[in-house]
């Protein structure tokens, strides 16, 4: 037994193993015994990490101190992080259908896509704001538009979710100022033009293909209905007073503009008063705080709804936000045991002896850095810095090397499942079953990932 267990918490191959089993018992108990994926993320978890050789301290802490247990800080990670945006990002898409705002913006982009390219409108809508803001932002800012979308067009709400998070999930892998290819340029010492360019060549390819063409033919195969907690209707006073479109754009675009203008900020301008005011309310904490708080006086006060209808509308919007953070921390939990337990180490130790080709092995480590832990950003640092020590010869252009980091993008996005904390977050918000997630969303990440290295490949070929 206890040479099995040496082999099981050491070698690849029992690792591997372990992962399996976990993630295999931990869908068993979601889909076929019905158990709460919050409490089945958690008791797998748990089981994971102890016959993986995580010890009681490490996994719970102490009477005296647990602030370090795995327990705690795999909830903590992530929850800190979106917690507040989350809540932010619920009461402003709560203020901008009740203002009628969403319905107003919803109805522009259809005037200048047709009803028929509404999902093409939902998609262009995710990769343009997706670029400056984080890919969890993006979805609790604009979620409220695939809501509206799907009740006003009657048909699933994949169909026009789908193509959104496409666009949002393309520009968080590929383009700057998102963190996973701004730390692959500082490794392998890329300019961060020749990222963009490559992520625009690599990017929207996948972005069409796993959005637009997976996108809408499973969305007309997946039937998933609006929850009834997520529709908020206009009120009777703001109908015939909906806002202007220019006050609607101004509420959503300013925490885009906030934040983008923190990232570039923090890059080009020197220290000093400006540039802290801008990191300051580039937060996105403090920058939805401030759409919010805008939402309320431009589409709600100045829309004839009082104080009190604000405050009645935050706390209904808000009740659903409790079982997402359970999920969402749960899951972030399950993918900081696993990344304990040695398998992401493991996978990518034997995947860098494999003996491939350069952007090939690229690829391939960062699909197994991903599978393993969940995390795009964590398998493309991870990837990078593998890869890193074999690209100090200079015998790579500029070119090769962003198309190197292209490689490590498409793999860090490959097959989302149940230890990525942006599955649950999906599952939850859109009305999935995990079931229905699994067949939607994650192979919408893998088909991104599969052509999105195609692309770079086909350009490591031309330019090399």
């Amino acid at each position: 037994m206890d040479g099995f267990l040496s082999w099981l918490r050491h070698d690849t191959a029992g690792l591997l193993l372990l992962a399996g089993v976990g993630i295999a018992l931990l869908l068993f108990l979601i889909i076929k015994v019905k158990v709460e994926p919050f409490i089945a993320l958690v008791g797998t978890g748990v089981l994971v990490a102890l016959v993986g050789g995580v010890t009681v301290e490490q996994l719970v802490g102490s009477p005296i101190k647990s602030s370090d247990a795995l327990i705690e800080k795999g909830f903590a990670g992530i929850l800190g992080h979106i917690t507040l945006i989350i809540g932010l990002g619920t009461v402003l898409g709560a203020i901008l259908e009740r203002s009628g705002g969403a319905e107003v913006l919803l109805g522009r982009l259809v005037k200048v896509f047709g009803e028929k390219g509404t999902p093409l409108a939902m998609g262009i809508t995710g990769f343009v704001l997706g670029i400056p803001v984080f890919f969890d932002i993006g979805i609790f800012v604009l979620a409220p538009l695939v809501y509206v979308a799907a009740v006003r067009g009657g048909k699933s709400l994949v169909l026009y979710a789908l193509p959104l998070l496409a666009g949002l999930s393309v520009t968080h892998a590929f383009l700057p100022p998102h963190p996973g290819p701004v730390a692959a340029a500082g490794l392998f010492h890329v300019e961060l033009g020749w990222i963009i360019i490559m992520g625009l060549a690599c990017g929207i390819p996948a972005w069409f293909v796993s959005g637009m063409l997976w996108g809408t033919w499973i969305g007309k195969r997946v039937m998933v209905d609006v929850p009834e907690d997520r529709i908020v209707p206009e009120s009777e006073e703001a109908k015939g007073r909906e806002p202007h479109i220019g006050v609607v754009a101004l509420t959503i675009g300013l925490p885009m503009v906030l934040i983008l203008g923190a990232t570039f900020g923090n890059v080009f301008l020197p220290a000093g008063g400006f540039r802290d005011v801008l990191i300051f309310f580039g937060n996105p904490a403090i920058a939805l705080t401030v759409a919010v708080l805008l939402a309320m006086w431009l589409l709600g006060i100045r829309n004839g709804m009082t104080s009190k209808d604000l405050s009645e509308l935050s706390s209904s919007s808000l009740r659903p936000v409790g079982m997402i953070l359970l999920v969402v921390g749960s899951g972030a939990f399950f993918g900081a045991v696993l990344a304990a337990t040695g398998v992401g180490k493991a996978v990518a130790t034997s995947l860098s002896e494999a003996g491939l080709p350069l952007i090939v092995s690229a690829y391939v480590i960062a699909c197994g850095m991903r599978i393993a832990q969940g995390s795009a950003t964590v398998a493309i640092v991870t990837t990078g810095g593998i890869l890193a020590p074999a690209l100090t010869s200079g015998q790579y252009s500029q070119p090769q090397l962003a198309l190197l980091v292209m490689a490590i993008s498409s793999g860090s996005i490959i097959a989302s499942h149940v230890n990525d904390g942006g599955f649950w977050i999906i599952s939850k918000y859109f009305n999935m079953s995990v079931k229905d997630t699994l067949k939607t969303w994650t192979v919408l990440e893998t088909v991104l990932s599969v052509v999105g290295f195609g692309m770079a490949s086909l350009l490591w070929v031309l330019v090399s």
